[in-house]
């Protein structure tokens, strides 16, 4: 990024991405994602097509770019965790639920956009499936002699409940707190981990 072509004073690359993120979601909302063109996200954003290609490449990584930022930190969360494997597995989930619940203007606005839109909701389920696997690939690598069976009904249970309970925080539902997520995951705990 060049001084003339840096959009916002963004004190980090990470800003301006969300930043970007903001900006293409709050247009994408208004306007339609299809109907949005990506020169229209680059003049509201304040930097050139040009830098848009460079940091995201396609018009979808605009509006997903944060599940990559989230997916790295969840997966060093993990590589740092000295705590039980199952249980780290619970705190990167309820990492990624923190995450939206502080920037829930901005997700309650994608989860429209993606609710509306039959390409970004089959590209929201790979995204899931790869928070899925990162959380198996952990506990294969944690808990070597856990069966496999158990590992993967573990981490798709935990995926299911966090999604539920985010997508009941991203309409509104009083009772999807990160309070209610930890007492589910507990009880996922209790149920499935020997």
């Amino acid at each position: 990024m060049t001084a003339t072509d840096s959009g916002p004073q963004a004190s980090t690359d990470v800003d301006f991405r969300m930043h970007v993120v903001a900006e293409s979601t709050r247009l994408f909302a208004a306007q339609g994602y299809d109907a949005t063109t990506v020169d229209e996200v680059a003049h509201a954003a304040g930097t050139s097509r040009r830098t848009l290609f460079r940091m995201f490449h396609s018009k979808e990584d605009l509006i997903f770019v944060d599940h990559e930022l989230l997916l790295t930190e969840v997966d060093r969360l993990l590589a740092a965790s000295s705590v039980d494997p199952w249980r780290s597995v619970c705190n990167g989930a309820e990492l990624v639920f923190a995450h939206y619940d502080r920037h829930r203007e901005l997700a309650v606005q994608r989860y429209l956009v993606v609710s509306q839109t039959p390409a970004l909701r089959d590209r929201e389920l790979v995204t899931t499936y790869r928070y899925q696997r990162l959380f198996e690939d952990f506990l294969r690598d944690r808990l070597p002699d856990a069966a496999h069976e158990r590992i993967i009904a573990f981490s798709a249970a935990v995926i299911a409940v966090h999604n539920f309970l985010l997508r009941s925080l991203l309409r509104g539902e009083p009772g999807a707190t990160a309070d209610h997520l930890d007492a589910e995951l507990r009880l996922l705990c209790d149920a499935l981990v020997p």
